[in-house]
């Protein structure tokens, strides 16, 4: 088949987050697979960069586009992702493509896409990536966006891409027909992760001793993370266990003095562990060293949670928001989003060896069975060979139609 994927990121700008590195895992397995793919994306990234713009350039073996952003020449005006001279180049090219996949649903390149995919009669598959809630982030935007383009999105898909249960009721809630759902996990690159580092490692870095009880957050320092909730359970496991300490890995998003306030109300200085942005080998390290991982609250499908399984570490997560099953009595626990009830999550692991090591042996042998980018890259296959030639836009562009001026 000959598909187009369009994200607003994309190799190599693995710093923008999750989105860009599943957009690249699927449109390399399926170029693997024999498919003719194309992506269109934007050079958008908090780190500058000399990536080739406005022309297709081959990237593995794939036409990519990225797309001048123009976010970067007027700050604070236009959306965080404006793809200078993609209504052009999508004009003319959409038409040839057996399929459109869109990842992420609130950025102009989607509106772009999808404006064409509907007027060419292509079908197009929307994945929001765990993003149709308002409520986090910014929400006024959000809410403002949504109100413009996001149900004419949404709903002119031939097919939708939920991770989880929660975000297909979401998808429900918002009109999408049952039978245009389709739940498919990320998954992970197991050649990404040749070697795994040796316990112990990230330990010694950090002056941590074999025996003490390593609880990890690793991810973006960020108070929709939950990070203040898990600072406030931690303050109850401490009094438990006086060899347990508290490791948050991550950069700081601007609330770290917050956090670290918190820390001192608590009087936990010397078990909190602020270890700021750490590299890809670090983070695995730090998988491997913890005897516990925990992430408060997410949506979507968190790659972490992958890596995490890949290193035999249990999950401790909530019931708040996004829910993943799969991790309850299997390779963790789905607790509620209270200090108390995080921190007898956090506390029956630490007690338990046993426990500890029967949730990693099974969440080692799930990660490898179940999430492999091979099978899941075949159930978008499957999907893709659904959806082709059902198009829903061919009629319904025209009358409500909202797109951006040059579309």
């Amino acid at each position: 088949m000959k598909i187009l994927q369009v994200t607003p990121f994309f190799k190599p700008l693995w710093e923008s987050g999750g989105v860009a590195r599943v957009a690249y895992d699927v449109s390399r397995n399926l170029h693997e697979n024999g498919h003719d793919i194309t992506v269109y994306t934007t050079n958008r990234s908090i780190y500058p960069n000399d990536l080739p713009t406005n022309r297709a350039t081959c990237v593995d073996g794939m036409n990519v586009y990225y797309f001048e952003n123009l976010r970067k020449y007027v700050p604070g005006v236009t959306p965080p992702v404006m793809p200078y001279r993609m209504p052009a180049v999508a004009r003319r090219e959409v038409a040839q493509f057996d399929v459109v996949h869109i990842h992420d649903h609130r950025t102009l390149l989607t509106v772009i896409a999808s404006h064409y995919a509907r007027k060419y009669g292509v079908p197009y598959v929307l994945q929001a990536h765990g993003a149709l809630p308002q409520d986090t982030g910014s929400a006024r935007m959000k809410r403002l966006f949504d109100l413009l383009w996001t149900k004419k999105v949404i709903l002119g898909a031939a097919g939708v891409i939920a991770l989880n249960e929660t975000e297909a009721e979401r998808y429900r809630e918002l009109g999408v027909e049952e039978g245009r759902i389709a739940i498919i996990p990320n998954g992970i690159d197991f050649a990404e992760y040749p070697d795994l580092p040796a316990r112990g490692r990230f330990r010694a870095k950090w002056g941590i001793d074999d025996a003490t009880k390593v609880v990890l957050y690793l991810g973006r320092l960020d108070p929709t993370k939950g990070i203040d909730l898990l600072i406030r359970s931690f303050a109850g496991v401490a009094r438990e266990f006086d060899d347990a300490i508290l490791m948050l890995v991550g950069g700081d998003m601007g609330h770290n003095e917050e956090f670290r306030e918190r820390v001192r109300s608590l009087d936990l200085d010397g078990r909190v562990i602020f270890t700021g942005f750490v590299s890809k080998e670090d983070k695995m390290a730090a998988f491997t060293d913890a005897d516990v991982f925990v992430t408060p609250s997410f949506t979507g499908f968190p790659i972490t949670f992958l890596e995490a399984c890949l290193c035999g570490t249990p999950i401790v997560t909530t019931d708040l928001g996004d829910l993943l099953a799969w991790i309850e009595g299997t390779v963790g626990f789905n607790t509620g989003y209270t200090p108390e009830a995080l921190a007898d999550a956090i506390g029956q692991l630490l007690a338990d060896d046993a426990l500890r090591a029967r949730f990693g042996a099974q969440a080692k042998d799930l990660v490898r069975t179940r999430y492999n980018w091979q099978a899941i890259v075949r159930d978008i296959e499957a999907l893709y060979a659904g959806v082709a030639g059902k198009s829903r836009g061919a009629v319904d562009i025209g009358a409500g139609e909202r797109s951006p001026a040059g579309v």
